[in-house]
């Protein structure tokens, strides 16, 4: 699949993800949704790898894992704690914000992992792509200072830090999928595979600290929502990584690509959760696509 295609499909089953997100957490506990999604999603690569291991040849060979040594099980396990990070204080925000606002704050991500591109990868986007990067963002700046209208100061909102914080870490993260696929060989599947199997165990103390009362926590309730939080990521990151080893894509246009997935959660937002100022957010939204156009005509 051409890397844009898969990076714009990765971006609606993104959105997707996101909407199950907010409401898995919406009114709950946040750490048994973060453990049970990944338990969801470790379950299904334990699967794939007893079928790989009891029926050769059964599966294709995109979702065929790779043995790891010891040193790059540790480059899997440092993967798992930086998403770890990044979704702790995400949830938690996602939680407490207005889906139209905090999917587009995520999605200033790109503005970060393009400067870590340009001066860590030595990435040079073409001024057309350029330009459709600097549209896309500052469009997503501008729909992000709607928050005003609900009462929402980011420069005093706590839960904006977390957010801040999380979006940070995600565009540490998507520097390091480029080094993992890239310049280390790992394939798609074996990333995500190995990453699920950490995270789940990264959250597990935390949800062990959770049942057991060690802080002062919300009530959990299960909701299916939980099941599909895991099932669409699976889908996203797999086209993504897949958009990422092509030799030709550029992780600062994946990134600004995939955000694209704002637009799922922004209408996702306004029609089922019935989040308001829609209409005053919209210039921003069609800004948005005007980037995400002049990106794939760059």
């Amino acid at each position: 699949m051409p890397w844009i295609a898969a990076s714009l499909l990765s971006a609606l089953f993104l959105g997707c993800y996101e909407l199950c997100t907010k409401h898995a957490v919406r009114d709950n506990a946040v750490l048994p949704v973060l453990f049970f999604a990944n338990v969801c999603s470790t379950a299904v690569w334990c699967v794939l790898l007893a079928l790989a291991g009891t029926a050769p040849g059964i599966l294709p060979a995109g979702l065929l894992v790779t043995p790891l040594t010891f040193h790059q099980h540790t480059l899997m396990l440092l993967k798992s704690t930086i998403v770890a990070g990044s979704w702790i204080c995400t949830y938690f925000a996602v939680k407490h914000l207005p889906l139209s606002l905090a999917s587009p704050v995520r999605a200033t991500g790109p503005i970060w992992t393009l400067l870590g591109a340009v001066l860590v990868l030595g990435e040079r986007p073409s001024w057309l792509e350029g330009l459709g990067i600097v549209i896309t963002l500052a469009s997503f700046v501008g729909l992000s200072f709607a928050g005003r209208r609900e009462g929402i100061h980011f420069h005093r909102d706590k839960w904006f830090g977390f957010l801040l914080a999380g979006t940070l870490l995600g565009a540490v993260s998507g520097l390091y999928d480029k080094f993992l696929l890239g310049r280390a060989g790992f394939n798609a599947a074996t990333v995500q595979c190995w990453f699920s199997v950490y995270l789940a165990g990264l959250f597990l103390p935390l949800a062990v600290g959770w049942k057991l009362r060690w802080w002062p926590r919300h009530e959990f309730h299960w909701r299916w929502s939980i099941l599909f939080v895991s099932l669409f990521l699976l889908v996203a990151d797999f086209v993504y990584f897949d958009a990422l080893r092509n030799p030709a894509a550029l992780v600062s246009l994946v990134s600004s690509l995939r955000r694209g997935s704002t637009l799922v959660a922004f209408a996702g937002g306004l029609f089922f959760f019935k989040e308001v100022n829609g209409l005053a957010k919209l210039p921003a939204v069609l800004g948005v696509l005007a980037g995400i156009v002049l990106t794939i005509l760059g």
